[in-house]
């Protein structure tokens, strides 16, 4: 979520997210003209709205693939194809969330 919006703003960054999400809605025009919307009410650029949407889509990706991980579900393996990024930025991500996983030594 954005820091420092106003209400409108905020209410107007969950009309562009819900926008971005739904498939019957998912005409390119009406994403656009959201995106355009939200770029007149905020002072990011479209290009900054884009890359803040696929930051929030991609954490809870992670968080979704975490839950699973803990519970012992998933592999690591797994996650990282499913996310697409190295093993080593999961561990990372693990590490940062401090969540306890398998060190492996490089011998």
């Amino acid at each position: 979520m954005l820091k420092h919006a106003t209400n409108h703003t905020q209410i107007r960054w969950h009309s562009l997210s819900r926008t971005v999400k739904n498939d019957n809605y998912g005409n390119l025009k009406d994403i656009k003209s959201e995106i355009e919307k939200y770029t007149n009410d905020s002072n990011l650029t479209e290009l900054q709205i884009v890359a803040k949407l696929e930051k929030h889509y991609f954490d809870k990706k992670v968080n979704e693939n975490l839950k699973l991980y803990k519970k012992g579900k998933k592999k690591v393996s797994e996650i990282t194809k499913d996310l697409k990024i190295s093993p080593r930025k999961f561990y990372g991500i693990l590490e940062k969330k401090n969540i306890e996983h398998k060190k492996y030594k490089k011998e």
